[in-house]
């Protein structure tokens, strides 16, 4: 079984070493890596050509958004099975073999690997603490992977008509969505770990959301979890204020409570991620989740109505 790893890039000089490094020391070293640039000009593709520890093979398409690059790469790939990453992560020393071991049976695939924050401030750690899962809350028979960390066979992705280039977010989830429908579920490796770092500030933050609901709103993707949201905050929250003035403030307990209750999750994870932490910095990590899940969600419903314009005037809104 011959296995091609799959990456895109634009202008990612200062995360490549990383990459590069963590993929020359994989146990089960990839036969083949397909790197799709997008028109770098910080030095990505002069990086590219100096690396000698690994069997790369570059191919260009300039202006190419992620889901383009991607169908390039892996039409140049010559692998049985595609393992697809991302620049600006770090793979364990296990995850090739870990996310391909499963291809050992026929009638498996897709593989899904899985991710770990690896921050570097206060900040990015209350970030990974308050959006990303752990293990323990995934439920395999339902988990749809990104693709920072999945496998598939190259016949498989083939036959769901590779990732949408239609759409520039979101899109690994829609493949994700093709596959499942018709394969089943993926299978999952947790063993097949990549790190990454979260983003650094409130604003990249603010606009990574915006363009994730955005990518929801041009796929008709999860509009029930979007309508929730609204209600929550444009009917709920005001209804709770009014009534806190005009009955009773003990009401505004009722909003503490539920706003303890959303944050819940993320100050429990956060206490498992800040051991290298002072006191003050626990304290300030933990006073950041709540402005980052409200940002989240105030990113959400500005970016998914956006999407669902962009539909309404004609694009495409099937997969």
């Amino acid at each position: 079984m011959q296995v091609s790893v799959v990456i895109t890039v634009l202008n990612e000089a200062s995360s490549l070493p990383g990459l590069l490094g963590s993929l020359a020391d994989q146990t089960r070293p990839p036969d083949q890596i397909v790197v799709c640039d997008g028109g770098s000009t910080d030095g990505t593709l002069a990086q590219l050509k100096a690396e000698e520890r690994l069997p790369l093979r570059i191919v260009q398409r300039l202006g190419a958004n992620i889901p383009q690059g991607r169908n390039v790469a892996i039409d140049a790939a010559v692998g049985d099975v595609i393992a697809v990453t991302d620049a600006g992560v770090e793979l364990c020393p296990r995850w090739l073999e870990q996310i391909t071991a499963p291809f050992a049976d026929p009638s498996v695939h897709t593989v899904a690997g899985f991710f770990r924050p690896a921050p570097q401030s206060v900040f990015e750690t209350a970030m990974g603490a308050t959006v990303l899962p752990e293990q323990r809350e995934i439920r395999p028979d339902r988990f749809l992977p990104s693709s920072r960390a999945v496998a598939v066979r190259k016949s498989a992705f083939e036959k769901v008509g590779g990732y949408p280039e239609w759409l520039d977010y979101c899109e690994d989830l829609i493949l994700d969505l093709r596959l499942r429908d018709r394969y089943g579920p993926f299978h999952f490796a947790p063993e097949a770990l990549v790190y990454f770092r979260p983003r650094p500030n409130l604003r990249a933050f603010f606009v990574q959301y915006y363009r994730y609901a955005r990518g929801d709103g041009k796929a008709n993707l999860w509009p029930r979890r979007h309508a929730i949201r609204y209600v929550t905050y444009l009917v709920g929250v005001p209804l709770i204020a009014v009534a806190g003035a005009l009955i009773s403030h003990w009401l505004w307990l009722a909003y503490l409570a539920g706003l303890a209750a959303m944050c819940g999750k993320a100050w429990r994870r956060l206490g498992r991620m800040w051991g290298d932490l002072t006191f003050a910095q626990r304290i300030q990590a933990a006073l950041w989740v709540p402005v980052i899940r409200i940002s989240g969600d105030i990113a959400k419903m500005i970016g998914y109505p956006a999407g669902v314009w962009w539909r309404w005037r004609g694009r495409p809104d099937r997969f």
